[in-house]
């Protein structure tokens, strides 16, 4: 359970980061936009990978590698968004900064043996 609130920081530091980074005003609505969709994919998934029944780095990998592009993809449907190159390049830079958040955190319980 305690791997599990820390992916749960690491995906709402993520959002309050894209937030904040995009000047936009940090609110109740905006990380739910942000991070709900993800979120909803990743508690989906994560029973079917093991994430948290068994918990490994290939594991948390592997959950991210399909939970966050499809929670994205989720996203932009919902506010209605092109599925463009920007869109590609917002997917690229968000997978990328993600993963930085769920390694740091995760690296953090390893270092604290939490994990």
């Amino acid at each position: 359970m305690r791997l599990f609130f820390l992916d749960l920081l690491a995906l709402f530091l993520f959002a309050l980061v894209g937030l904040l980074a995009h000047g936009r005003p940090v609110d109740l609505g905006g990380l739910a936009r942000n991070l709900l969709p993800v979120l909803l994919v990743w508690l989906l998934l994560s029973p079917f990978l093991s994430t948290y029944r068994r918990p490994s780095w290939r594991n948390l990998l592997l959950t991210w590698f399909l939970a966050f592009p499809a929670g994205l993809w989720l996203r932009e449907m919902v506010l209605g968004g092109s599925f463009g190159p920007g869109f590609f390049v917002f997917l690229a830079v968000a997978m990328a900064f993600s993963l930085l958040f769920l390694f740091l955190l995760r690296g953090l319980a390893k270092l604290l043996r939490i994990w």
